[in-house]
């Protein structure tokens, strides 16, 4: 019981005692296995309450055990079946079947007791509690046996309860059914017929089950009788004389005849032994009978010469000492009964493959006792084999190549040489010489593939396994040993040794640098695989290695051009409407792939609701209506993002001026001076940060060199080549097939120095643009404004902007 389930015993104990009143009990009757949900009883007009007291005593049905199949509705005042109710679950075979619970009301306390009666419906049939049962009934039984049947089982009670019993077919055996005073009924099955075994070995019997119900159901049970035999017939032989032949010298053991007996009865009375049981020329010493099967075998040693036939007496009999005899006449048969016998006089064990054909690699000589055609001998050997057996002169015969020998073909041939005279049925004898062929190195190594193609990433560990290249050859030991060499060959000019190397055993090749996929995106080397033999063979694979892409580059921004002596802005018109081209932030990545995939989001604003940037496309456009209440300085900062995992960014500042004329950006001018003095100290700040980076950079930097220089000086021991400086070559801008994030339409050209500052930027863009550029060291401002018609017309007609060395 649970903690929960006696918790709410020792309440209700203590509501009990507390109660003043008593209180009624209402009584209700339901059939089993109603629906849930089924009515029960109207509880409020039944204990004669109110619908407002059940809910505001909260009435809740109490069961004390835990199992609640019935639930009170409080908003109609019934119960309900709340779960399938299985009489037979509950009360098994207890009549009449009852739940009892409580209904409990709260302010003031209340109990009322409720017992509903669940009625039996015929919903289990009867079944028996096995579907087969046997019974073994000897031939011999009397009429009027008993044997009594298994009991069918009936979950019901009542008239839905087991009724009778039903027993088909009726040809031997009756059904009698008595009852045994606990109500419950006994069946037998009676013997009215006497039983053949001979006649009907198996019967098969249907015992049915009845109940009461409405339908009627019903279970089965089918009876096996085995009926057991009784010794009532003699053993019969097949037939009286059995003949039989046998040849001379034959082992012990071969089997010479059977014979065969039948009896018409079962298991032990038709279990028949055999024996001998007189016999002539001392038939008992060369012949044996298996008493159980009647198969005779021979027990000597049989010669035509001494005895040409046999006679043998042979008797059966069963377990009941019923018998039957016959005769077994054994003839005997002259044989040729002397094999040739070969002598090998003189073999070679091991020939090299490249032997001439009509090299001897055995002697022999054969001999035969038996005379005339017994003792003539032919001799051959197994085919599939590069040799043949030659007759030199009488009764010797040598063996011989007759083909050209392939070790990798066969390493070796067990040559079966059978040697067979002509006596009928014909002996034979033969022995097996074993040739081994020696290797010869004519094979060269094979590759598993024609040619090769790997993949590595960019920026890999110096030193990593790519891949594996295997070459097989079909010789052996030394000649079959491969060695994996790397041809000397060049890539842009550089050996391809100081790319990769080859493992000399196992062929595995290994990156010897790092590769940078914006420098190299595939080249090609070749392997040569060699073996050991004198003098050695080879052959060639061409590898082809591509350099996979990694996101190791951020977007560079080409367009708007952070300068640091001038203030760049884009002037917006008041009058500007909804979509206005305000500028457009170009950048490029120089990563390959989804790497390079851009993508464009306003990271913050002067004025988030004026101003959006394309995603796609990078292109600043107002959001709304450009009003006179907007301030005359906006600047964006516009992040660009690639699509590498982990995505990689750069940021730019873009300075919009909101104005109509010249006047309104010259008062707002010294802001932006204010905000270039910030820069500047910002600048400064990062400056000396990024020198104290670079220091410490710098010495990790020499620290790496020195190690590559050290395993670089060990590797030349392996290569027996000095390894050259590869220069390093800055990222190079190139267009990926379509792939990139600028149209075709806008072209750019970038020309970097090593100070930004200094650098020239060309590039194109489309629509008509208003370029403000202030220099905050002089006193005037200088608008270029390119609004020419052709311009307007042409939107996406470049625009040229080159900023001045500084």
């Amino acid at each position: 019981m649970s903690d929960r389930t006696m918790g709410r015993q020792v309440l209700l104990f203590s509501f009990v005692i507390q109660l003043s009143s008593v209180l009624a009990q209402v009584s209700y009757s339901i059939p089993e296995e109603m629906p849930s949900g089924s009515v029960v009883g109207n509880i409020v007009q039944d204990l004669g309450l109110d619908i407002k007291r059940l809910k505001s005593g909260k009435a809740r049905v109490y069961t004390g055990d835990g199992a609640e199949y019935i639930e009170l509705n409080r908003e109609r005042g019934v119960l309900l079946v709340k779960d399938r109710i299985d009489r037979e679950a509950i009360c098994r075979e207890t009549t009449p079947c009852a739940i009892h619970f409580q209904i409990i009301l709260e302010n003031p306390m209340e109990f009322y007791s409720i017992t509903v009666e669940i009625t039996d419906i015929n919903d289990n049939p009867p079944a028996f509690e096995k579907n087969e049962v046997s019974f073994k009934i000897s031939e011999s039984a009397v009429v009027g046996a008993k044997f009594v049947l298994d009991r069918a089982i009936d979950l019901d009670v009542g008239k839905n309860g087991l009724q009778k019993y039903e027993l088909k077919p009726t040809d031997n055996f009756v059904l009698k059914q008595a009852n045994q005073g606990d109500a419950t009924e006994k069946a037998e099955m009676v013997l009215q017929r006497p039983l053949d075994r001979e006649k009907d070995e198996l019967l098969s019997l249907v015992l049915t089950a009845f109940d009461g119900g409405d339908p009627q159901m019903s279970g089965t049970i089918r009876i096996f009788i085995t009926i057991l035999d009784a010794n009532d017939n003699a053993p019969v032989f097949t037939q009286p004389t059995y003949a039989a032949t046998v040849s001379e010298n034959s082992p012990q053991g071969t089997v010479i005849t059977s014979v065969t007996a039948s009896d018409a009865d079962y298991g032990v009375n038709g279990r028949i032994k055999y024996s001998i049981t007189s016999s002539l020329n001392q038939a008992h010493s060369m012949f044996e009978i298996n008493e159980e099967t009647g198969e005779i075998r021979l027990t000597g040693n049989i010669d035509y010469e001494k005895a040409r036939n046999y006679h043998l007496n042979i008797r059966a009999n069963d377990e009941g000492g019923l018998t039957d005899s016959c005769k077994v006449i054994v003839e005997v048969i002259d044989i040729n009964d002397n094999r040739p016998t070969i002598n090998v006089m003189s073999t070679s064990n091991m020939i090299s493959e490249h032997s001439e054909p009509n090299t001897v690699v055995a002697m022999m000589n054969v001999q035969d006792p038996d005379s005339n055609e017994n003792g003539k001998v032919h001799c051959f050997i197994n085919d599939n084999t590069p040799l043949t057996i030659k007759s030199t002169s009488n009764n010797f015969y040598s063996l011989v190549t007759d083909s050209d020998l392939d070790r990798e073909v066969a390493s070796e041939y067990n040559i079966t040489v059978t040697c067979s005279d002509e006596g009928v049925p014909s002996l034979s004898s033969s022995v097996t010489v074993t040739l081994q062929i020696s290797d010869v190195n004519d094979n060269a190594p094979v590759f598993d593939r024609s040619s090769y193609e790997a993949s590595i990433v960019e920026n890999n560990t110096p030193g990593l396994s790519i891949f594996t290249v295997r070459a097989r050859d079909a010789d052996w030991k030394q000649n079959a040993r491969v060695s994996y060499i790397l041809e000397d060959s060049s890539v842009n000019g550089v050996p391809v040794s100081s790319y990769v190397s080859v493992s000399a055993d196992s062929g595995v090749i290994n990156a010897v640098r790092s590769f940078d996929y914006e420098q190299i995106k595939d080249f090609q080397f070749r392997v040569r695989a060699q073996d050991g033999g004198s003098p050695p063979l080879s052959s060639n694979v061409t590898v082809r290695m591509l350099i996979q892409d990694q996101n190791d580059n951020p977007p560079q921004v080409l367009y708007p051009v952070q300068t640091g002596g001038s203030v760049v802005a884009e002037m917006v018109p008041r009058a500007a409407d909804v979509g206005y081209l305000v500028t457009k932030v170009v950048a490029v990545d120089v990563d390959s792939g989804q790497n390079a995939w851009l993508s464009y989001k306003l990271q913050r604003a002067t004025d988030r609701a004026l101003f959006e940037v394309g995603s796609q496309n990078g292109e600043i456009r107002t959001i709304r209506q450009v009003s006179d209440k907007d301030a005359v300085k906006q600047r964006l900062t516009v992040i660009v993002e690639d699509n590498g995992q982990p995505s990689r960014s750069a940021t730019v500042i873009v300075n919009v001026a909101v104005a109509d004329s010249f006047p309104e950006v010259l008062s707002e001018f010294t802001d932006f001076t204010q905000d270039k003095e910030y820069n500047d100290n910002l600048t400064f700040y990062l400056v000396l940060a990024l020198a104290v980076v670079s220091f410490l950079f710098i010495t990790c930097l020499v620290v790496i060199i020195s190690v590559k220089i050290y395993r670089w000086r060990q590797s030349r021991i392996l290569y027996h080549s000095s390894l050259p400086v590869i220069p390093y070559y800055p990222p190079r801008y190139s267009d990926t097939l379509g792939t990139g994030t600028l149209q075709h339409v806008y072209n750019y050209e970038v020309c970097r120095t090593t100070d930004s500052r200094k650098s020239d930027c060309k590039f194109g863009r489309g629509g008509s643009q208003n370029v403000l550029i202030m220099d905050p060291s002089s006193t005037g401002t200088m608008q270029r404004i390119q609004s020419e018609k052709s311009i307007l017309d042409e939107p996406d007609s470049p625009l040229e902007v080159r900023k001045k060395p500084f």
